[in-house]
């Protein structure tokens, strides 16, 4: 059976766990070959076997520049192209200002920020290049957060900040490769069920409805990079039924 992302090759980061990996598996069962970027090589081979042959994994980290770049043009080297990029990798600490580790923010900044950079700047010219070709479109996909909208508490302050920055970031690249049919996308999740928020205590109490599943993620990034070439969909917040910041 076709999908509708035959002879797409998409590249997700932070696809170990959570939301990348469960992208990178609603992205493969549409057709795609995909290239799995993170730094637990293990987790990226076992899901690379059960994905199948046409998936690559791609050891790194995003924060290192000159290894994204090698990472990106090996994947371009191996497939032969990139059509779609998803940015998600991410990090995330919960801590008042007052209270916080200076390190911690650092690494939110250099993840959520410097990582989206990296990776965006390696994969442009590929993508580019591939926007030319059959498909007629390419797509950069971030993974956000609802914290890029709205800051819900003291607490989400780096964190919220990282997140506002790629909404930025994404909005000056829309604009500037719009006319070379380059899509560029965000995805703005509310409270996921994830390692991240799990190991933040983000999750609290909340019950059944309060929290989504990293393949209802999954869902919007499939919806927007599979939309016809003259369709951009470039935002999509999402939370549980019932959340309300």
């Amino acid at each position: 059976m076709s999908g509708a992302l035959d002879g797409v090759v998409a590249a997700v980061t932070g696809a170990s766990s959570g939301i990348g990996e469960a992208t990178a598996r609603a992205l493969a069962a549409e057709g795609a070959a995909v290239a799995l970027l993170a730094r637990r090589r293990d987790r990226l081979e076992d899901l690379a076997r059960e994905l199948g042959e046409a998936t690559t994994v791609h050891e790194v980290d995003v924060t290192d520049g000159a290894a994204v770049a090698a990472a990106v043009a090996d994947v371009v080297a191996r497939h032969g192209r990139l059509d779609v990029l998803v940015n998600n990798a991410g990090y995330g600490s919960m801590t008042p200002a007052a209270e916080a580790d200076l390190a911690e923010w650092r690494t939110m900044v250099d993840v959520n920020v410097g990582g989206v950079l990296a990776t965006t700047h390696a994969a442009l010219g590929p993508l580019t290049d591939a926007a030319t070709g059959g498909r007629g479109v390419a797509d950069v996909v971030t993974i956000s957060s609802v914290a890029g909208r709205k800051v819900s508490g003291p607490a989400v302050n780096v964190y919220a900040a990282t997140k506002h920055a790629v909404g930025a970031f994404s909005e000056a690249l829309r604009q500037e490769f719009a006319p070379r049919h380059v899509r560029i996308g965000l995805v703005e999740p509310g409270l996921v069920r994830s390692e991240l928020t799990e190991g933040n205590g983000a999750l609290g109490e909340v019950g059944e409805l309060g929290v989504m599943e990293a393949a209802d993620i999954a869902d919007a990034v499939v919806y927007m990079v599979t939309r016809p070439r003259r369709v951009a969909v470039n935002e999509i917040l999402i939370r549980p039924i019932e959340q309300t910041r």
